[in-house]
């Protein structure tokens, strides 16, 4: 890691001539025209900047977190028991959902636009002649944030990989590692034993692992071992296969005793995902009472991850399912929790996303279809090509809109009482849902 940098004085200059007065909208559309790749894997340039600006080492603990599904699980957990526990987490995630801010969170509460742009006027200042991309730019303006609001613990979530996103410029205290399935994979491969050790990358030697994967590949605990990491298997360390009677359990890092409670069901998260999160707190010492864990995870919600609202009489469910591994969670979800009559879909997603598989792994838990072009983004796949998918696999009802907008708005108009709604697919789908529920309870 190189040494940190002093600013130099015309970077302080630049920091006065009105740069801070540019709008979030007008940095965000900046930002993305400042790197010729949207994405660029590689810790050598952020770092750099990160150092200029004395952003490293982090001076409270730092928890972790990669994987193909669950990230978000334990980061809002983490989150919500640090919060209940009246300390102050500084928590960076992405995608947004509805608007950047969402990326990075003080105390519960999305950053302010102020903030942010104050922290973006900061890093340009800083980058000189290094070039950022927008991940990276939103990454050291969480820290930056963090830092200047005096947080208690950092929260970072693995945007893609592990070993070299921007994120793993922070040396974690606690690094978390969710479940492995095949994603991204024009970025990390196709074979889960080297996507494994991609996600291994944000271990530290003797420092607390807590994997949370429930398959695991040979790869990842090749990795681990490699890594000289005190691993936290669950199953052996944490979960309900290590209490007795069989309980959710994790080990208290103060005094080593194991800790169960009666029970963490939460119909939309997975249990070792909450169990994860208490187990890295743990291991930052911070302790959690089984009363704190059976207080906030069971009615834990995350927005986006099998959420569920209601519009009128109708149920509705939305779910960033957007791989085959998060379509398989999903359907179990909907066959633990079924609908009435029948479970209409929405559905639309990346176009490098395994989409035949994805649709053959529901199709027998959806009764209707209402796919949607995206008018404007390029890397979602064509409504017609998702169609196609269906009816190889005997799929009937199926409409196709010209925006999502419009399949949202005709899947209402077939849906009776009893019915329910799953909006289901990328991050890009699910927040065109949302704003369109809000505009709709908006008129009742």
């Amino acid at each position: 890691m190189m040494p940190a940098v002093q600013m130099p004085p015309t970077w302080q200059r630049v920091l006065t001539t009105g740069m801070t007065e540019y709008s979030l909208v007008d940095w965000l559309a900046r930002l993305e025209t400042l790197h010729p790749k949207e994405i660029e894997l590689g810790l050598e340039r952020v770092a750099v900047v990160a150092n200029r600006l004395q952003l490293l080492p982090v001076a409270v603990p730092v928890i972790t977190v990669a994987g193909t599904n669950g990230k978000g699980s334990v980061v809002g957990a983490v989150e919500a028991l640090v919060t209940h526990k009246g300390l102050r987490a500084g928590v960076c995630t992405s995608p947004h959902l509805l608007r950047f801010n969402e990326r990075i969170r003080v105390a519960g509460e999305d950053a302010s636009d102020a903030d942010i742009v104050a922290a973006f006027a900061e890093i340009e200042a800083a980058r000189g002649e290094v070039s950022l991309t927008y991940f990276e730019f939103a990454t050291l303006a969480a820290l930056l944030v963090f830092r200047q609001q005096a947080v208690d613990i950092v929260v970072l979530e693995v945007g893609l990989g592990g070993r070299l996103d921007a994120v793993n410029i922070v040396d974690p205290s606690v690094a978390v590692i969710t479940s492995i399935a095949l994603d991204h994979e024009a970025w990390l491969g196709n074979n889960l034993d080297g996507i494994a050790r991609e996600k291994a990358g944000i271990l530290r030697r003797s420092t607390p692992a807590v994997i949370a994967c429930t398959d695991v590949p040979e790869g990842l605990r090749e990795a681990v071992v490699e890594s000289g990491a005190e691993a936290y298997w669950f199953g052996q360390c944490f979960g309900a296969a290590v209490a007795e009677p069989a309980a959710p359990a994790w080990i208290s890092a103060s005094s080593g005793e194991r800790r169960t409670l009666p029970s963490l069901q939460n119909p939309a998260l997975l249990e070792q995902n909450l169990l994860a999160a208490v187990q890295a707190l743990e291991c930052v010492g911070v302790a959690v009472a089984s009363s704190e864990a059976s207080s906030v995870l069971p009615t834990l919600q995350i927005a986006g991850r099998r959420q569920q609202r209601a519009l009128g009489a109708l149920q509705v469910v939305l779910d960033v399912a957007h791989n085959p591994a998060a379509v398989v969670k999903l359907v179990e979800f909907l066959q633990q929790n079924p609908a009435e009559k029948r479970t209409i879909a929405v559905f639309s997603a990346m176009a490098d996303k395994d989409i035949p598989s994805m649709v053959r792994l529901i199709a027998g838990s959806v009764d209707a279809w209402f796919l949607a072009d995206q008018p404007g983004n390029a890397r979602t796949i064509k409504a017609a090509s998702i169609a196609e998918c269906l009816r190889a696999e005997g799929q009937g009802m199926i409409s196709v809109s010209r925006n999502l907008r419009q399949a949202l708005a005709r899947a209402r108009s077939v849906a009776s009482v009893g019915d329910r709604l799953l909006v289901f697919g990328s991050f890009h789908t699910v927040a065109a849902a949302m704003a369109w529920l809000a505009r709709e309870q908006g008129k009742a």
